[in-house]
């Protein structure tokens, strides 16, 4: 079983996902959404991604999230930590960073799981 699993989900499709540490990414960070040129692209997409990894805050989030992770590894009765990280519709802001979650906390030597729940869902009109 992997250390670590990181769900990357949409809040308008349904609930979050159960978890250790639910991450919010809705009100704080630049929705790529917003922008009719990247509207229909995904995480899978460099300018997706590289709007996400630019936004101020959210390489911040990803190493406060892992030293997180780390910390929950670390109890007496560790097992398996998982993450869910939402925002809107699953397509942009969540599963960038849960890649950039996951990639880190791989760097650091963790065996890490990671499902994008709502990324190939259609774009939520909105």
């Amino acid at each position: 079983m992997p250390a670590v699993r990181i769900e990357s989900f949409g809040y308008l499709h349904a609930d979050p996902p159960t978890a250790h540490l639910v991450i919010d990414l809705r009100q704080h960070f630049r929705d790529p959404h917003v922008s009719p040129e990247l509207r229909h692209m995904t995480a899978h997409d460099e300018p997706v991604r590289t709007t996400v990894l630019n936004t101020a805050g959210i390489t911040d989030l990803v190493n406060a999230t892992a030293a997180a992770v780390t910390a929950f590894l670390s109890g007496p009765s560790a097992g398996q930590v998982t993450v869910a990280d939402g925002c809107a519709g699953g397509r942009h802001r969540a599963p960038v960073f849960a890649m950039e979650l996951a990639d880190r906390l791989r760097r650091a030597g963790l065996t890490v799981e990671l499902e994008h729940r709502d990324l190939d869902k259609p774009v939520v009109q909105r």
